[in-house]
């Protein structure tokens, strides 16, 4: 079986010093597989490695941001440099705007919140709604949330499951800008090409120096996380909860 050819997942685009990276996997929402994975890995890498290259933006299309994993993939979507989904644990030297219209859910929303801004349209949403298929966000929402959100606004992402509307999370200040449907990816392009305007090492200088401060928490959230995600492996709703998915049921809990 020949290769997946990762222009088919990825696409690029290069504007002067403004590197923009769209998910193309439309008949699965966006949903990262091991092909999207090392598509995007490899699209984030040329955006760290190219020296004329100094900002990034992050889009998934007209219709759909991205719906997170796909479940098919069994967390085969893992690269060396950036950990999940090639972007979650990655330390870029770059900044990255993510462009959101229509959905961001689950791990859509951590790749998100694994961005540095986040420009979305008036109508997109965005939510972890993992606790409905028995199951948690394992890719950084537990404590990326808590940074982004009020303690009780994330708590009530995470618990209720229940998507936010872009309008809502900006006056919350998880979203930078909002834009007109259609038009997230040209406001972050502009948000973008203000950023690439500046003297490049002050920007990176800036960027390491408030990222480094966030990620000092990071061995604690992923310690948090692993000890969540093993107090529900194995139990009877985990399995409920993704064959209810698979066939498109409401699922029957157990509470074991």
């Amino acid at each position: 079986m020949p290769a997946p050819d990762l222009a088919d997942t990825v696409h690029t685009a290069r504007d002067g010093a403004v590197w923009t990276i769209t998910l193309h996997r439309p008949h699965k929402r966006n949903a990262v597989d091991r092909a999207l994975a090392d598509a995007l890995d490899a699209a984030l890498n040329t955006l760290d490695d190219d020296a004329d290259l100094r900002v990034g933006v992050l889009y998934g299309g007209p219709s759909v941001f991205c719906a997170g994993s796909d479940l098919a993939s069994r967390g085969d979507y893992v690269t060396a440099r950036g950990g999940e989904y090639g972007i979650i644990r990655r330390q870029r030297r770059k900044p990255l705007i993510a462009a959101v219209e229509g959905m961001a859910l689950g791990g859509g929303l951590e790749i998100a919140l694994a961005c540095d801004m986040v420009v979305a349209a008036h109508n997109a949403r965005l939510g972890l709604p993992e606790v409905q298929r028995g199951v948690l966000p394992t890719c950084g929402a537990l404590f990326r949330a808590l940074q982004a959100l009020p303690p009780h606004i994330a708590r009530e992402l995470v618990l209720a499951g229940q998507p936010m509307a872009a309008a809502r999370a900006h006056a919350l200040g998880l979203v930078n800008h909002l834009a007109e449907p259609g038009h997230a990816l040209v406001k972050a392009q502009a948000l973008a090409a203000q950023v690439a305007a500046n003297a490049p090492l002050s920007v990176q200088a800036c960027l390491g120096a408030m990222n480094g401060l966030l990620a000092l928490a990071d061995a604690a959230g992923w310690q948090a996380t692993e000890q969540a995600l093993a107090s529900i492996r194995g139990s009877d709703d985990l399995e409920e909860g993704l064959r209810a998915f698979f066939e498109k049921r409401a699922p029957v809990w157990s509470g074991r």
